[in-house]
């Protein structure tokens, strides 16, 4: 396919819960609370990451799409032509509205719509749309378990190069898979499937299904919680440690006798918890508090990546901000992951959409893996745009 018209969805609260620690953006009640904290919604910024590499063929092309944020304002700021084809019937969108776009955009004869959101956006998508219309999801959301979105706005926008530039893009249809907000914020992970969408997938672009309740490897997990503890009693006893979610890193602060969050960020300073399921700004406070009497003063991240898709920053842990991320440094990430779940990674590298695709450009390359007791591998970190090179 080539496209002439393209339609374009964003959803503008997708993903802003994640920053705040809320594990999701849906419903109102959230998105106020994510306010209230302070949090920015992020999703014009990341629509228009993807939407950059549509201005070499603004001549040619049309954006059909709804009025104000969801869509218009962001497809004018690139210059691009824009055909308004509705509006929102509120002051905020709904997922409602995020329906009746669809259709309209649908009706309007665009060849593909690309939408902004996360897992709430695509589960709008396959009730408006159903398998047999073509669609792109670019990443937006907190918990991003379907397999109908790019790995990351880039890889989004090279997707959309590819089909403007007249190449062979292959269409296939996807799962859309969502959880229950209230049950993962309570620490419980449960998906459901709710459809298929057809997504035009090239090469690694499109993430994949993220796994899912699978049984924890109890002897690996705890394995790699020894070899971290016994790296941190080698350590400045003063160095402030930001957990990411996970089983993994919940399993080496429990190794520690901290209670911890499973699905939340954590900090451990001082052989004590010093902080439990924290939100962004919250992070960023404590970094400076550590560091009022000593800007040097030792802080590190401890991460594990998604199962199935490999992401390691930019889904499910947003709280790790950009601002987080420079602050403490690239030299001062460690990352914890069983031997199974790199494998099932089929030699796909882990993945980094922090929201500023300069900082993840400039974090990819080569890290190191902490897989078992004094265990460790080296593994590619990559933006999604292209592969690093040993």
């Amino acid at each position: 396919m080539k496209l002439k018209k393209l339609g374009l969805i964003i959803n503008p609260w997708a993903g802003i819960g994640g920053p705040a620690g809320l594990k999701g953006s849906d419903g109102a009640d959230t998105v106020e609370r994510a306010l209230a904290a302070g949090i920015s919604p992020q999703s014009h910024n990341r629509a228009a990451i993807a939407l950059e590499a549509l201005k070499p063929f603004a001549g040619a092309l049309e954006i059909v799409t709804f009025a104000g944020d969801m869509g218009e304002i962001s497809a004018r700021a690139l210059g691009l032509n824009v055909a308004v084809v509705g509006t929102a019937a509120g002051d905020r969108s709904t997922p409602e509205d995020t329906e009746a776009a669809a259709r309209a955009i649908r009706d309007a004869g665009a060849d593909l719509i690309v939408f902004v959101g996360g897992d709430g956006t695509a589960r709008n998508m396959v009730n408006a749309l159903g398998d047999s219309y073509p669609v792109l999801g670019i990443p937006a959301g907190v918990k991003m378990h379907s397999a109908c979105f790019a790995i990351s706005p880039r890889a989004g926008g090279e997707v959309l190069r590819r089909l403007l530039a007249g190449e062979l893009v292959d269409l296939h249809e996807r799962e859309v898979r969502d959880i229950d907000e209230k049950s993962f914020r309570e620490g419980r992970v449960s998906t459901r499937y709710y459809g298929e969408l057809l997504v035009p997938e090239e090469g690694h672009f499109l993430q994949a299904v993220k796994n899912a309740g699978r049984e924890v490897e109890e002897l690996a997990v705890a394995d790699i919680a020894a070899q971290i503890v016994e790296e941190m009693d080698e350590l400045d006893p003063e160095t402030l440690y930001i957990f990411g979610p996970g089983s993994t890193t919940l399993a080496v602060l429990n190794e520690l006798g901290g209670e911890g969050t499973l699905l939340g960020v954590d900090l451990w300073c001082g052989g004590e918890l010093a902080g439990s399921d924290v939100n962004a700004l919250q992070v960023q406070d404590a970094i400076r508090q550590h560091r009022a009497d000593d800007p040097d003063k030792p802080v590190k991240i401890i991460l594990t990546a998604i199962g199935g898709q490999g992401h390691l920053i930019g889904r499910g842990n947003q709280q790790l901000s950009p601002a987080v991320l420079k602050a403490v440094g690239r030299d001062n990430l460690m990352v914890v992951a069983t031997k199974t779940k790199i494998t099932e990674l089929g030699g796909r590298p882990l993945l980094i959409d922090s929201g500023e695709p300069e900082l993840d450009e400039a974090w990819s390359g080569f890290i190191p893996v902490v897989t078992g007791y004094r265990d460790e591998i080296l593994y590619p970190l990559s933006n999604g745009s292209a592969l690093p090179q040993a």
